[in-house]
């Protein structure tokens, strides 16, 4: 099925969905194009899981409709289970089996599908087929999950958080495996609270905060809708005096600055003007800077700027 026939691989409309004390998913639309890898970002609490998990068919919602390949889970729930592949948050998977055990599992699951050595080889886990899955480290589960979720032969296939809690090396590894599967033209929709992630990933990104989202576009675009390049970061003494943040606002450069932790955020349009003119705005002051840093603006910097708050805040 293709993007030729008329409809997106996913269509949300006016989705909502409430708990006793919160509403997890506040009238949500949204559209993802076939071949595209979607990514839905924001802090832990935004509504990424509920969203994916209605989508999958695993919540159903209070209103609002889903389709997926042109499908609805009301009338087509065989056919979807058929075609898509899903990675939970968390996978729980008995860990007496072997890796080659649990794959073939999942393969039974699928009228058709990839062949079980040629997943496991994809997800690099040749060396432990016969392992079990209790003795696998966190990363090579998380590639055991992948593979769960690759066996179906998906057309869409989605992601929740598929690299929390891994260490570097592990995630770079799970990103490969989606940059693998985005390259043969399927559809991935992606939930993280890791800007670099999405930045890498995504061909575009949905930020959501309080169920809603509040901006939407390509990694660059986001960025760019900030109107800045640069962030620069800096600390002073305790003993020092505190600058004042509107007098940093009208140095050279300086777009905004913003007070966090005892730590001062300045965005910044041309970093060479800036620095120079905050070190020596501090020196004329006597205020010592015991921390320097600056970097590129990224999505982590967007959230903050439409909301005032970091992406990965509890």
């Amino acid at each position: 099925m293709s993007s030729s026939e008329g409809h997106p691989a996913l269509r949300v409309r006016a989705l909502r969905k409430s708990y006793k004390d919160v509403v997890a998913v506040d009238r949500l639309d949204l559209d993802v194009s076939y071949g595209e890898c979607f990514g839905l970002l924001g802090p832990n609490g935004a509504g990424k899981t509920t969203t994916i998990e209605i989508c999958e068919g695993l919540l159903a919602p209070d209103a609002g409709t889903v389709e997926l390949l042109g499908l609805s889970w009301h009338s087509h729930a065989v056919q979807l289970r058929q075609r898509l592949g899903v990675q939970l948050q968390e996978t729980q998977l008995s860990e007496k089996l072997t890796v080659e055990e649990t794959v073939r599992l999942f393969r039974s699951f699928y009228y058709r599908g990839a062949p079980v050595a040629g997943v496991i080889a994809m997800v690099q886990l040749e060396e432990k087929r016969a392992a079990r899955v209790g003795a696998l480290s966190g990363g090579q589960k998380q590639r055991l999950a992948m593979a769960c979720a690759l066996v179906g032969d998906p057309d869409l296939l989605f992601l929740d958080e598929p690299t929390t809690g891994l260490d570097p090396q592990a995630r770079r590894q799970v990103w490969h495996l989606v940059e693998r599967f985005k390259s043969a033209g399927r559809t991935i929709i992606l939930t993280t609270h890791y800007m670099e992630e999405a930045e890498r990933l995504c061909d575009r990104v949905a930020i959501m905060d309080h169920g809603r989202i509040i901006a939407l576009g390509t990694p660059r675009e986001l960025i760019a809708s900030i109107g800045v390049e640069h962030m620069v970061e800096f600390a002073v003494g305790d003993s020092m005096p505190r600058p004042e943040l509107a007098a940093l606002e009208t140095l050279d450069g300086v777009k905004a600055a913003r007070l966090e932790n005892g730590s001062y955020q300045l965005q910044v349009d041309e970093l060479h003007r800036a620095v120079p003119a905050l070190l020596a705005d501090l020196a004329r002051r006597g205020v010592a800077v015991t921390e320097l840093r600056t970097h590129s603006a990224t999505l982590e910097d967007v959230f903050v700027s439409l909301t005032g708050r970091h992406l990965r805040d509890e």
